[in-house]
C-alpha cells in the first residue's frame, strides 16, 4: 500500500523544499513539481513532490487524516481499558 500526504511547502531552495504537516518539517524534492512555491500545497510520497494540490483539497484530506488519528488513538486508549479491567 501506497501512501501520499498533503504537505505545505515553507521553504525553498531550487529543487529542494521542507514541507510542514501537522507541526512536522521534513526535507523534499520537488524536482517533479517545477512549478512549486512556498506556500503551496502538494502531494509528497516517498520524499518526492508528485503534485501540486489545491488548499482547500489539501485541507480536506489532512482533516481525514486527523480524524483517523483521532480514531486510533481512541481505540487504543479503549483497548488499555479493557485490558486493565481484565
Amino acid at each position: 500500500m501506497c501512501l501520499a500526504v498533503p504537505v505545505r511547502i515553507v521553504e525553498l531552495d531550487g529543487a529542494t523544499a521542507v514541507g510542514e504537516v501537522g507541526g512536522v518539517t521534513r526535507e523534499v524534492s520537488v524536482m517533479m513539481c517545477p512549478d512549486a512555491k512556498v506556500g503551496d500545497y502538494v502531494i509528497v510520497h516517498a520524499g518526492f513532490a508528485i503534485q501540486l494540490l489545491d488548499p482547500q483539497e489539501a485541507e480536506e484530506n489532512l482533516a481525514i487524516f486527523r480524524e483517523m488519528a483521532r480514531r486510533d488513538e481512541d481505540a487504543r486508549k479503549n483497548a488499555r481499558r479493557r485490558r486493565s479491567d481484565d
